[in-house]
């Protein structure tokens, strides 16, 4: 048997039936796991000593579906905010049809209404999960109930960072008295980054240069900021785009307080977690990005599923949907981001 550091570091698949008929992932009674019994692989980690295996998402199913919740970041995962991406909602039909109980959780700015509607626009079957849960939503629900002390704490008055050509996010319901002008503000609330928003409503476009300019203003006044989309970036067709989570790295680095709402906080995968009644070790988080997918599922105590055509595809150097990526590439990522996934796979595709 070779060495484990001579030993190949992923396992590649050429579909489901390679990893039916290699009896690998069968209980010892040579039938599949049943809904109360533990997986093979489900106890499967990884650390830097241990890099992720290659694998299909046929390979993680036959492992876990049946009696594990799978939660789903959508983009990046699912689709590229224009298009579903190819494979995509075939793979949810097969999970849904095989009794997986499938949970949005996303990074999004938006309610979770207009996510699910969002798909549904998209071509997806919406009846194929049990719950969407955004952190846009637990932002507005934290806004509404303020039953936490720090939200308690928040004053009414805030500057809104929002979107433009996107959408404006809105605050109705909130008791939120928007203001333009920072000494007048109370706090900074984040949910997207090309405009301000106004009294009337109506967002005013500004430039990240000029959202910058906000920031270094609510630093001089120690404001708190909540940020409602942690993400950095985002996938939109075949080009990133600039999230909140980048305006907020920026304010917290210059010493601003910082609330993350969403991945990877702990909060978000309990939310889900309650919502599926499964505990951690029947759970998977299927992703593209290492510091807020996998990391916060490495938090949560939770296996993982790396999709490495997201968010990290062009620092893996992939221009093609569905290319595979060398071993060492992936490795040195995961190692950069501290972030360890379960298994990688290039798409999520059956």
């Amino acid at each position: 048997m070779a060495s484990a550091a001579s030993a190949p570091v992923f396992e590649r698949v050429a579909g489901i039936r390679a990893i039916a008929e290699s009896g690998r992932f069968k209980a010892s009674s040579s039938t599949l796991p049943t809904s109360r019994e533990p997986a093979a692989v489900s106890n499967r980690s990884c650390s830097p000593a241990a890099p992720p295996p290659l694998a299909e998402i046929h390979l993680v199913l036959l492992g876990f579906v049946g009696h594990c919740a799978w939660f789903l970041d959508q983009f990046g995962v699912l689709h590229d905010g224009k298009n579903p991406y190819p494979g995509a909602i075939l793979a949810l039909e097969k999970l849904a049809g095989n009794g997986a109980k499938m949970v949005i959780i996303s990074n999004s700015s938006r309610r979770s209404s207009v996510t699910i509607e969002k798909l549904r626009s998209l071509g997806f079957d919406t009846s194929c999960f049990l719950a969407t849960i955004t952190s846009g939503e637990l932002t507005h629900q934290h806004l509404l109930k303020r039953n936490d002390p720090w939200f308690a704490a928040l004053g009414r008055k805030c500057v809104h960072i929002t979107w433009g050509n996107r959408g404006a996010i809105s605050l109705e319901g909130l008791g939120l008295q928007v203001v333009t002008d920072v000494g007048d503000a109370e706090f900074i609330l984040a949910h997207g980054t090309e405009a301000l928003g106004s009294p009337s409503g109506d967002p005013l476009p500004k430039s990240l240069e000029e959202l910058e300019q906000v920031l270094m203003l609510g630093l001089e006044k120690r404001l708190p900021m909540v940020v409602a989309n942690p993400d950095y970036v985002t996938v939109e067709a075949r080009d990133l785009r600039v999230m909140p989570g980048t305006l907020a790295a920026k304010y917290e680095s210059l010493g601003g307080e910082v609330k993350w709402m969403g991945k990877p906080d702990k909060v978000i995968y309990t939310s889900a977690m309650s919502l599926t009644g499964v505990d951690a070790h029947e759970c998977i988080m299927v992703g593209d990005s290492l510091h807020h997918d996998i990391k916060g599922a490495n938090g949560s105590g939770i296996s993982s599923a790396f999709i490495t055509g997201g968010v990290h595809a062009d620092e893996l150097g992939l221009s093609e949907f569905g290319e595979s990526v060398g071993e060492d590439a992936i490795s040195t990522l995961c190692s950069k981001h501290g972030s360890y996934p379960s298994y990688v796979l290039p798409s999520f595709t059956w």
